[in-house]
């Protein structure tokens, strides 16, 4: 009886704060640089995800830091972006020869 209180609870704690901001940002009038910043956290989000990732997903962290920038070259000069994975792993593969 207790484990599912205690699952209960929890549900509902992780639960509201993600329900309400649904109902309520719609009806905030926000200032148009408050509204330009939140546009950029999901960018900044994934870059957070990625480098890590860049610097151990091989054995020298160098490496993976130009296939880094290679994709970010690639992404500068509007290539798909199934090429620049791609593009970027095939690269990092050629420089680890």
């Amino acid at each position: 009886m207790q484990l599912i209180l205690l699952i209960t609870a929890l549900c509902a704690v992780t639960i509201i704060p993600r329900i309400i901001p649904a109902f309520i940002v719609d009806r905030l009038m926000l200032p148009e640089w408050c509204v330009t910043y939140l546009n950029y956290i999901p960018y900044a989000a994934l870059g957070v995800l990625i480098f890590p990732g860049i610097l151990n997903a091989v054995e020298h962290p160098i490496h993976g830091m130009l296939g880094g920038f290679f994709a970010v070259i690639l992404a500068l000069l509007r290539v798909p972006l199934f090429f620049i994975v791609l593009g970027s792993i095939v690269f990092v593969y050629i420089i680890m020869l």
